[in-house]
């Protein structure tokens, strides 16, 4: 027997859920399919939500090792009992908003027959085959597998196997030098095992703004981290007997008692038989979509990481509301290209918009305001004297071109600027208006300042301000 619907979600992360929510409303008939005992895919249950929770288990042990002046060991399943409290409260959530919109969840692995018919072979062999009008592919992504690492999930492990640790290593080899690897690097550090992160390129998180890379680096490694740029890793493995070896290209030779393996992921097509569609797959294993998400199977849409950057769970979530709603041919608000990054490390980075190199190149120069959160009351009651704020603007000190913060808070704080560059808001507003006192939020002011102070400087100094020409 066929069971037809009108949506078929093939996984229930960010992108699948959004857009299986956006057909129910409608009053279309959706079937999500998850492969895993529960719905939330890969960012409720091993990737953002319980590295999240970490990271706020390790910022509360460091906020009372530096009140209390106590430095005992960390005992790590606790931490991790917590952490699992906070993955069924949100599954639970999402369980909770599927039923309550009656989209159907099939358990089982989802392999094309054609563009719209889909067989799903249950835990049990049972067979289900399902026909859809609209198929959206949203498997997500798994971690990137080196060929020259043994990763054992025991000694050495990945992005999905981290958190299956029952105790806190007393060191760690970092294999990495982006957002996962960062985040992981940071937040075993403040909780007392001793991280060395290792990388290739010569500074982490290299798409951001210099100073803010920079400034993560000597964060991590005043809390004892230590960055090791520019270096290739030949081989690594457990050493059969206490630890993991690891070889660099150079000869040197660095050991641990564990490794994490986090370079990147990449798209999960596995078993999906996508030869019995018409969808395009690129050389980098990434699924070819148009703006509107649509592969080049006119049935078929793909969403979220299987797309490639910028890999976002925010993203993912616009991602399948925006197909679905392509798809539904219902009005869609014009997209806005403003997306804000955030990095949950210790400490916490986010910037939306250019960064001063890029502003530079497509500006010629820039005007940069900082705000140093000890410059802010609101950082000094609250200890986050490390952070800043960091503004730039057009060679006029005219208009907003991007901002960048590191430090507690910066994830939220981000959204001003988000917000001011979507409406294309002057530097002058943020000096016009009143912010709450005290507040970190009063950093955008600061560095407002700081840019019609250089401006004025400039022309006191009987230099002409003025927009390069074409």
């Amino acid at each position: 027997m066929v069971q037809q619907c009108d949506f078929l979600i093939i996984g229930s992360g960010p992108a699948g859920q959004k857009a299986a929510i956006q057909g129910a409303k409608a009053g279309r008939s959706v079937i999500l399919v998850e492969r895993e005992p529960e719905v939330g895919g890969m960012c409720v249950h091993k990737a953002t939500i319980p590295s999240k929770a970490l990271r706020e288990a390790a910022l509360r042990l460091q906020s009372a090792r530096k009140i209390l002046w106590v430095s005992q060991q960390v005992e790590l399943q606790p931490l991790m009992a917590k952490v699992g409290d906070v993955i069924a409260g949100h599954n639970h959530y999402i369980r909770e908003q599927l039923e309550r919109n009656d989209i159907r969840c099939l358990r089982g692995n989802a392999r094309f027959v054609s563009s719209q018919r889909v067989e799903v072979t249950q835990p049990g062999g049972q067979i289900q085959h399902i026909q859809a009008a609209t198929v959206f592919i949203a498997t997500g992504s798994t971690p990137r597998r080196p060929a020259q690492i043994d990763i054992d999930h025991e000694h050495v492990v990945d992005s999905d196997s981290i958190l299956a640790m029952n105790y806190l290593p007393a060191s760690m080899i970092v294999m990495g030098g982006g957002v996962i690897a960062c985040e992981y690097a940071s937040v075993f550090s403040a909780l007392g095992c001793k991280v060395t992160m290792v990388d290739r390129f010569e500074r982490p998180l290299g798409f951001l703004d210099d100073e803010m890379a920079s400034r993560f680096v000597q964060a991590f490694e005043l809390d004892g981290g230590q960055f090791l740029g520019k270096c290739q890793v030949e081989s690594a493995a457990f050493d059969g007997v206490v630890g993991v070896e690891v070889t660099l290209e150079d000869g040197r030779i660095l050991k641990a008692e564990k490794m994490l393996v986090a370079q990147g992921r990449v798209s999960n097509l596995k078993g999906l038989n996508i030869a019995a569609t018409d969808v395009t797959v690129s050389d980098m294993g990434l699924v070819s979509v148009d703006s509107d998400f649509l592969t080049t199977d006119p049935r078929i849409y793909a969403i979220g990481d299987v797309i490639g950057p910028p890999s976002l769970a925010s993203a993912a979530m616009e991602q399948g509301r925006w197909a679905a709603s392509h798809a539904l041919d219902l009005p869609r608000a014009e997209a806005q290209v403003c997306i804000p990054m955030g990095i949950y490390a210790i400490p916490e980075v986010s910037s939306v918009g250019l960064t001063e190199r890029e502003a530079v190149s497509q500006h010629g120069t820039s005007i940069v305001g900082y705000a140093e959160f000890k410059e802010v009351a609101r950082g000094l009651i609250s200890g986050h004297e490390q952070g800043m704020l960091k503004m730039i603007a057009d060679p006029m000190g005219n208009k907003l071109l991007g901002v960048h913060i590191i430090g507690e808070g910066a994830t939220e704080l981000i959204h001003l600027g988000q917000m001011a560059l979507i409406n294309d808001m002057s530097i002058e507003t943020f000096i016009d208006q009143i912010f709450n006192f005290p507040t970190l939020a009063e950093a955008y002011r600061v560095a407002a300042l700081q840019i019609r102070g250089h401006v004025q400087a400039a022309r006191e100094q009987g230099v002409h301000l003025a927009m390069p020409g074409p």
